[in-house]
């Protein structure tokens, strides 16, 4: 490859066929196939000369396109497609991706003790869960005298904690 981008630099004006080949080293992939360029780059094009190699990089982590620049100060850059790679079955995807889910600890209506602390003192207030949670699940929670609810951490059964404590 790398013999492929000194020639590159090499050329005056861009030569775009070059360019496309590079396109395609650079994916691993041929024009047209999964995880390559969609479609050679468009001939109308008109690229100064670049005076050292192209760069060659992913536009986003989806490689979705490829961005090729030219590095001069008054250099290039150019977007080239890619085909999206073929895609995990759904049924894959379904059995990778299903979290199990854990039993609530705190149900609606029980007693919640809150919590918040750090080295030295600790703080707290009993209330009434508003909702179900499982442990590290937010919750809404009624405490006495207090005009709001407040959210909460649940930890374990009619314990929680107060977030960024």
């Amino acid at each position: 490859m790398l013999s492929l981008l000194l020639l590159l630099s090499a050329t005056a004006p861009t030569d775009l066929a070059l360019l496309d080949r590079a396109a395609e080293i650079f994916a691993g992939a041929r024009q047209g196939e999964p995880g390559g360029p969609i479609a050679p780059i468009d001939r109308r094009l008109r690229l100064s000369a670049c005076g050292s190699s192209p760069e060659f990089t992913w536009r986003t982590d989806a490689h979705d396109a490829i961005v090729i620049r030219c590095p001069d100060p008054r250099g290039w850059r150019i977007f080239v497609s890619v085909r999206a790679a073929p895609a995990v079955p759904a049924v894959q995807q379904a059995v990778a991706a299903k979290p199990v889910k854990e039993e609530p600890v705190i149900r609606r209506g029980d007693p919640v003790m809150l919590e918040a602390g750090d080295t030295g003192f600790a703080v707290s207030a009993d209330g009434v869960a508003m909702a179900d949670a499982a442990p590290g699940e937010r919750l809404q929670v009624k405490v006495d005298g207090a005009k709001a609810p407040v959210q909460a951490i649940a930890v374990e059964a009619g314990k929680a904690k107060l977030p960024g404590w």
